[in-house]
């Protein structure tokens, strides 16, 4: 049985790390790829090293000098946190927009003796599309982006579409919904408010809680991409979503009444903050997706108790 050999760019980071756990159980090679980030957690090495079938370096993606022989690139490293790419936005562009065209320069100058070119698998986003009152997003849908970072994720998809075009350089896109899980950098909501809760301080939920988010877990996520892979197909967009959503308000007083067993949520929130192009609701319609045979599996309340009672045990900076 044929083993795929692929690389995992940011595979220190939390949806990398899932994705490169999936591949390495089933017995293919992987080379992991990370700049060490201070989203990066470095710990992971110590589990990924025990396989025997894992390479790593610690290298800027725009640094990789050639692709070994491989079969697919799947590109999960990238700058993700909205409100960093407000503040500053060139660390967006060099990882998201350059990151992306060198990955795709050094494939299309791949050479490997009687082999076709590796498949690009990059991660989006569903933020590409922008908010949406109602209904869900398809993958044929154009791209409005809000923000600095969704606009770098939405330039790169572009540069993949252009490049397949132009230089027939295979690839897959897939854009997924907010995830969560265990192990996730405390600069996103449910860790963020876990952390708050710990150090006793309020925690600020923008625009007074009620952009609705769908909620996917990184399991998921992961399972969806090896869905992908062993179907074979390329050149297509596929949307996942986890099929959940409610309103940050609700899932930061969920958070409250299991952290600390308390329905009066209001005196541990902050209100006061409003992002600058901040999206509603994002949804999207995985029909194509679980056409494959891929369906989300985790549920979410059943799932938040768990990450809770880790980030209960767990103090991240």
């Amino acid at each position: 049985m044929k083993k795929n050999i692929v690389y995992v760019t940011g595979c220190l980071g939390f949806i990398g790390s899932y994705v490169t756990r999936e591949c390495l159980k089933r017995g293919w090679f992987v080379r992991g790829i990370d700049k060490c980030t201070y989203a990066s957690n470095k710990k992971l090495l110590d589990e990924l090293n025990q396989y025997e079938n894992f390479i790593f370096e610690k290298k800027d993606i725009n640094d990789i000098e050639f692709l070994y022989e491989c079969d697919y690139v799947i590109n999960v490293a990238a700058e993700t946190h909205v409100g960093n790419s407000i503040v500053r936005s060139d660390d967006f562009v060099h990882s998201n927009i350059n990151g992306v065209h060198h990955i795709l320069e050094l494939i299309r100058k791949y050479r490997a003796e009687g082999k076709d070119v590796p498949t690009m698998l990059h991660f989006s986003t569903d933020e590409v599309y922008g908010d949406i009152h109602e209904g869900a997003h398809t993958e044929t849908d154009i791209l409005k982006p809000s923000n600095p970072y969704s606009a770098t994720k939405a330039a790169a998809d572009m540069l993949i579409l252009a490049w397949e075009r132009t230089y027939k350089i295979p690839y897959v896109i897939v854009r997924p919904t907010n995830n969560y899980g265990a192990g996730q950098y405390v600069e996103k909501l449910i860790p963020k408010a876990c952390k708050y809760l710990r150090v006793g301080r309020k925690i600020p939920l923008h625009n007074n809680g009620t952009p609705v988010r769908n909620w996917l877990h990184a399991q998921d996520t992961a399972n969806a991409v090896m869905t992908i892979i062993e179907s074979g197909i390329t050149n297509e967009i596929y949307n996942i979503c986890g099929g959940f959503e409610q309103d940050n308000l609700t899932t930061v007083r969920k958070i409250v009444k299991l952290y600390h067993g308390d329905d009066e949520y209001e005196k541990y929130l902050d209100l006061s903050i409003s992002r600058p192009g901040q999206d509603m609701r994002y949804a999207l319609d995985d029909t194509k997706l679980q056409s494959l045979g891929w369906k989300a599996k985790a549920v979410f309340d059943i799932e938040l108790e768990g990450i809770v009672e880790y980030y209960r045990k767990n103090f991240i900076w």
